[in-house]
């Protein structure tokens, strides 16, 4: 998902070079071509990327840090940490943030989604994360940049087994998970082409009989935010993938009753 950075500063530069009158078909389609600085920034930024795979593939990094300034769970904190991706990071404007806003709040929610991830790399991250700041619930969203290829190709199974050892993670160390549906799109920004509607049906649908078979708590956005071809609408959406402020209200209510549902049960 990082890669819509400057595959958006594409677009606007071809966009305004377009817009600038008529001309020859030469010129048209030389109009069409990305400025020299927009390709410099699609360089630059995956030069940046392909470094940042290399040195800390999964991004401990990010929160290393906050993570260990974060105290343990009060005697009376319900914590619940957020792992996901860029529609996680996202939501922190809108519900989740990174830091506790009340440090010993009976329910305290932490953010720990980064942008442009894939499932290989939350499962690295897992540990630092998630485990060790002890939260009682876990929610799990990811598998929609497995499908968009951002760290190359993956296959159904292979995000299905990353999603199962952060399930088998969470059991081992008596938490409990909630694990959502992929959101619905039709395509990626930053990677046409990929047809993802139908993986993401294919996905979602092992994911419910994988927490219906496992104990875990399924929360299903993607049945609330769908429309008929199997993308979200532009009033939940900008881009078809990020939910906006909409989209996220839309989502808090059923998060919210899918923590409430594993508080009820037994710790693993």
């Amino acid at each position: 998902m990082r890669r819509m950075v400057w595959m958006a500063a594409v677009v606007m530069m071809a966009a305004g070079v377009a817009g600038s009158g008529t001309g020859s078909a030469a010129q048209a389609q030389q109009q069409a071509q990305p400025s020299g600085a927009a390709q410099k920034a699609a360089r630059d930024w995956q030069s940046q990327h392909t470094r940042q795979l290399l040195e800390d593939f999964p991004w401990l990094e990010r929160f290393r840090a906050m993570d260990a300034e974060l105290p343990p769970p009060a005697v009376d904190e319900t914590r619940v940490v957020f792992m996901g991706d860029s529609i996680t990071e996202n939501w922190q404007h809108d519900g989740v943030p990174q830091v506790p806003e009340i440090p010993g709040h009976p329910w305290v929610k932490i953010n720990r989604g980064i942008s442009g991830q894939t499932t290989p790399q939350m499962v690295l991250r897992f540990r630092q994360d998630v485990i060790d700041l002890m939260p009682k619930v876990v929610v799990l969203m990811a598998g929609t940049n497995d499908i968009a290829q951002n760290t190359g190709m993956m296959t159904l199974e292979d995000t299905e087994n990353n999603l199962a050892t952060m399930a088998d993670l969470a059991r081992v160390h008596h938490i409990r998970m909630v694990i959502c549906s992929v959101l619905p799109a039709v395509d990626f920004p930053w990677h046409r082409g990929l047809q993802p509607a139908e993986k993401i049906r294919s996905l979602n649908a092992w994911i419910k009989h994988y927490a219906d078979d496992h104990g875990l708590v399924y929360v299903d956005f993607w049945s609330a935010m769908a429309n008929a071809d199997g993308g979200l609408p532009a009033n939940l959406s900008k881009d078809g993938v990020h939910p906006n402020q909409a989209g996220y209200a839309i989502m808090n209510p059923l998060v919210d009753a899918g923590i409430q549902k594993a508080l009820a049960q037994p710790a693993p």
